[in-house]
C-alpha cells in the first residue's frame, strides 16, 4: 500500500508539496522535491486518522534551501 505524505518546511512550518512513497520512509531518507532540490528527512510525524478513516496524516519535515 502506498503512503501519501505532506512534505513540510521545518524553517517556516509551511507545506511544500505532497509526495507518494511505496513504503514508509526512514527519518534519514533523502529524496528529490518537484523543484529538483535534494532534501533529507529530519522528522516524520504520523497523526491520528480522522473518525471513520483508515489513512493517517503523515508529515515529513525537511529543511529547504529555497524560500517557500
Amino acid at each position: 500500500m502506498a503512503i501519501t505524505a505532506t512534505i513540510m518546511n521545518s524553517s517556516t512550518g509551511q507545506p511544500i508539496q505532497q509526495m507518494r512513497f511505496e513504503r514508509m520512509p526512514k527519518p534519514w531518507a533523502s529524496f528529490t522535491l518537484a523543484s529538483g532540490e535534494m532534501v533529507t528527512a529530519q522528522r516524520i510525524d504520523v497523526g491520528k486518522p480522522p473518525p471513520g478513516k483508515f489513512a493517517a496524516p503523515i508529515h515529513i519535515w525537511v529543511t529547504s534551501k529555497q524560500a517557500g
